[in-house]
């Protein structure tokens, strides 16, 4: 274990750990309120949960993520990505229903959100398809095998309806696509197939009657001028997000001392709990947060770069993509720039689901910079047995 830890991208690892803390810290004082007053539960109620999905993920990715090389994930990543297209047809049988949407299913502890797993395992099913697949001289249309698979997904999340997630699924599936290396000529062709496909699919699911966005989600798209629609849900709760960050300033009121966690923001542990970041700690640390971003971002491209073959680049690469997109949609929707879709800040909300999935995606990356040094090691010794 010592000798894999030395190989990790140390500054991806140690941004990982304070983020992780940061997001507790936030949770805690952001849902302290509601625990008691709305779910009427004890105040660290979400605290404790969301310490035990981090400290189970992080055992999971030391334990076993950091020790299975890359390679080995030919073995079972067809099987999960089976697991995961048949879970999601299971919402529609034995999905919990929140928010308008059935997205979830009731574990007890837990509630399960297959499509938050799908974005990785769809990563990661890309990643070895296309590792094999660009080795070999294959059709141009054998290469569209994961972009069917990723519309098929793309539709089923959001027939639950989750717009978010399926925005999502769909960002990091058309960018990965674009990054794998086909000449430009048939990627173009394969482009128009996969917009004829995605055409055929929606309309497919029109006729059927099935409802894709439903009455809550479409008074989403009215966004614009939040405040002066404040007696209406959307309008509510991006105005208040607007009090949070205008009251914060530059230094913040104070961590624990936020007004707008009493329950003017109903969601200040998970879609906004960026908002009562900058009311508590100030616009400053709003701003050094995102630079945070920026850096962890950077270290994952680094590794992508790096990467020595295209399984792992498109591993690291994808999993850029799911906390950029993330970060994109959570921080246009609360200023008002784009419609809310429930999408949570990486690391910071709070998230069973989300926040497994993601700590996981990152000991991925983790074990494609182990894979790269430990390549790069065996170059150096061959080398050397030839001087």
């Amino acid at each position: 274990m010592k000798n894999l830890i030395s190989k990790m991208d140390k500054p991806l690892l140690i941004l990982t750990i304070i983020y992780s803390i940061l997001g507790l810290i936030m949770i805690l004082s952001a849902s302290s309120v509601s625990a008691v007053l709305r779910y009427q539960v004890p105040s660290s109620h979400f605290f404790i949960r969301q310490a035990l999905f981090i400290l189970a993920s992080f055992f999971v990715g030391f334990i076993i993520i950091l020790r299975i090389p890359t390679e080995k994930y030919k073995y079972f990543t067809p099987l999960l990505m089976i697991g995961i297209i048949v879970s999601l047809i299971g919402l529609f049988i034995y999905g919990k229903i929140t928010n308008g949407a059935q997205s979830w299913y009731r574990l007890g502890f837990f509630n399960f959100q297959p499509s938050e797993f799908a974005k990785s395992v769809l990563i990661m099913y890309m990643a070895v398809f296309y590792n094999k697949s660009l080795r070999k001289k294959n059709t141009i249309y054998y290469n569209l095998i994961p972009m069917a698979l990723a519309i098929l997904v793309f539709v089923l999340v959001a027939m639950q309806p989750d717009l978010g997630g399926a925005i999502i699924i769909a960002g990091i599936s058309f960018f990965v696509f674009f990054s794998i290396p086909i000449d430009k000529s048939g990627k173009m062709k394969l482009i128009k197939t996969l917009i004829i496909g995605a055409i055929l699919c929606v309309g497919l699911l029109l006729y059927s009657g099935k409802e894709l966005i439903n009455s809550v989600q479409m008074s989403r798209f009215e966004f614009r001028n939040p405040c002066s629609r404040y007696t209406e849900k959307t309008g509510y709760q991006v105005c208040n997000g607007f009090i949070a960050i205008h009251n914060g300033g530059l230094f913040g009121v104070g961590l624990g001392n936020s007004t707008q966690k009493y329950l003017y923001l109903p969601e200040a542990h998970t879609d906004f709990i960026f908002p009562i970041l900058i009311e508590e700690l100030g616009l400053i640390a709003g701003i050094v947060v995102i630079i945070g971003y920026g850096f962890i971002l950077y270290r994952i491209l680094k590794i992508a770069k790096n990467a020595d073959n295209p399984r792992g680049a498109i591993l690291a690469y994808g999993t850029f993509l799911l906390i950029l997109i993330h970060l994109l949609i959570n921080f246009l929707g609360i200023l008002a720039l784009i419609p809310l879709t429930g999408v949570p800040v990486p690391f910071l909300s709070y998230g069973g689901s989300s926040t497994i999935n993601l700590l996981l995606m990152t000991f991925v990356v983790q074990r494609v910079a182990i894979d790269t040094k430990n390549h790069q090691t065996k170059k150096e010794i061959a080398n050397l047995g030839k001087i």
